[in-house]
């Protein structure tokens, strides 16, 4: 198998480019269909995120290019495509492919939707019919180092978004976040965002202002959340455990004497403020005061630096597993490729030996079943031990990646590293019927392996 793995990500090309060549999940089974036309293609997949296009594929022999692809199917100048492609070959596309499948790759290294996409990606493929074993085997070795890495590191482990350490930092704070009520205080993406987190880990009911009232609205109904006229805010918030604030106000709106009424109004059950306005909405004062919690957007920034930086520190580990599991992928390969030379020497000497037995027949005279069978047994051994040392030795070449090694082994024992001949020379149709039929069997079952490696 000849690997080939063509594309651009976030790292070689702008957003400007990637979104004229990206793939819906839609026109995903056309793409592959015209990709698995092109001639030397024998399997392929797409992955298509907002931050990746890349193609995969085995192809019939390393010359066979895919960077027309890209250009014929999307209607790109290549002048304009080429300069931000990239390519890796077998090995190096193996690396590549658990590098990314283990989000190594990523803009966030360790998020985990990379692998989520990827799978799907080979859903895909699977379904076009356009991967078959020798894909099939690589993905899913991709995904079992993607699992081994995330298990084995922690790289996954530590919030890395603005948004996610406000939920980690509230999760600390209450332990659970299970019913807790959120004070949305301006209507921004990043708050939506917070809120969103905040939601996913359980959090209850939604309260919203905003000093334009419609953003408001359309942001509770997002949340099936309830509106607070933006007047009232401060009556309000101590219904809040977590108040997350943006409003762009230029002075804070949340002083230290607005901390000491929501404590008196909580009999003093924590708030959370998750400030991330800038010039800020909470006086830093408050965050002086027991019971109330106070992070900005630096401190949250700090946090998510630390963790992006452990991240770094376990990418590492992660490095080193995934090379390690390259080099395992890559060494089952190339004794994959030695089956066939040693299906075909098995299958001659089995001819040999059958012909051999068939040439004495008559000398041996009447023999017993049982003598018959321990004829067959000795001589059976026999060639057993005779094969091993050129059987090790084919293995070991292909181990190695010794091409010219495993070619000089192939024609001293005149056989092939390609699939072994149909015919059989040495035995007639006739001769092949009176075997016993042990002999038969293992025949019949040394073509049916031959026939599978084809």
């Amino acid at each position: 198998m000849t690997l080939t793995l063509l594309g651009v990500n976030h790292k070689t090309a702008p957003i400007g480019l990637r979104e004229r060549i990206a793939v819906s999940r839609e026109e995903l089974p056309e793409a592959l269909n015209a990709l698995a036309a092109t001639p030397g293609v024998t399997e392929c997949m797409i992955v298509s995120t907002c931050n990746r296009v890349e193609l995969l594929a085995a192809v019939e022999a390393p010359g066979v290019q895919l960077t027309g692809f890209f250009s014929e199917h999307f209607g790109i100048d290549a002048s304009v495509l080429t300069p931000h492609l990239f390519e890796y070959h077998d090995k190096e596309a193996v690396s590549h492919l658990f590098r990314m499948a283990s989000s190594l790759d990523s803009m966030v290294v360790g998020e985990p939707q990379i692998l989520g996409q990827v799978k799907e990606a080979f859903a895909v493929a699977r379904a076009a019919g356009t991967v078959s074993s020798q894909l099939e085997h690589l993905l899913q070795s991709a995904f079992s180092v993607a699992k081994k890495t995330r298990s084995e590191t922690g790289i996954g482990s530590n919030s890395v978004s603005v948004a996610s350490v406000a939920v980690e930092m509230a999760g600390k704070i209450f332990g659970s976040l299970h019913g807790r009520t959120v004070f949305l205080v301006g209507a921004g993406k990043m708050s939506e965002l917070a809120a969103r987190h905040l939601v996913q880990q359980g959090a209850g009911a939604i309260l919203v202002t905003n000093r334009t009232q419609e953003r408001a609205r359309r942001m509770a109904e997002d949340f099936n959340g309830r509106v607070i006229l933006f007047e009232q805010l401060h009556e309000a918030a101590s219904e809040a455990d977590i108040v997350i604030t943006s409003t762009g106000a230029p002075h804070p709106i949340f002083r230290r004497e607005h901390g000491h009424a929501f404590l008196h109004r909580r009999r003093n059950r924590p708030m959370f403020f998750i400030d991330i306005a800038v010039p800020r909405d909470v006086d830093p004062e408050m965050n002086k005061l027991d019971g109330i919690f106070v992070y900005d957007i630096d401190d949250l920034q700090q946090v998510a630096a630390a963790h992006m930086e452990e991240r770094g520190r376990q990418a590492v580990d992660a490095e080193a597993i995934i090379a390690a599991e390259v080099e395992r992928f890559h060494q089952r390969q190339r004794t994959v490729n030695a089956a066939p030379a040693i299906v075909a020497l098995q299958r001659k000497a089995e001819e040999i030996r059958i012909a051999e037995l068939q040439r004495i027949h008559a000398r041996l005279g009447t023999l017993t079943p049982e003598q018959l069978a321990a004829v067959d047994a000795l001589t059976r051994g026999l060639v057993n031990k005779f094969l091993h040392p050129p059987m090790q030795a084919l293995k070991q070449a292909a181990r190695e990646g010794d091409a010219a090694r495993l070619d000089i082994l192939c024609e001293e024992w005149s056989v092939s590293a390609a699939a072994p001949r149909e015919a059989d020379p040495l035995i007639s149709t006739t001769a092949e019927s009176k075997q016993p039929e042990p002999q038969q069997r293992e025949i019949a079952e040394t073509d049916r392996r031959v026939e599978a490696h084809r």
